[in-house]
């Protein structure tokens, strides 16, 4: 099974997938470089900012994605 079709399946399994799960999950480093790859081929992603703390505690922020309901 290829990286993409592991991030597609966990995005249908969970709903969604941030770079944390991606490589706790699935040992997959480079999560923005493979949604980019797929959004070329025309699988349309919804990005959501999303922000938590760190190890220390401090503000940060990451990227969720999740795939584009289609209208009908």
């Amino acid at each position: 099974m290829t990286q993409k079709e592991r991030i597609l399946n966990y995005i249908r399994e969970f709903g969604s997938i941030s770079q944390k799960e991606a490589f706790l999950d699935l040992g997959i480093t480079k999560l923005s470089t493979r949604v980019s790859e797929m959004s070329r081929d025309g699988i349309q992603f919804h990005r959501e900012m999303e922000k938590g703390k760190n190890r220390w505690g401090e503000p940060t922020s990451y990227m969720r994605y999740s795939l584009e309901e289609k209208d009908g």
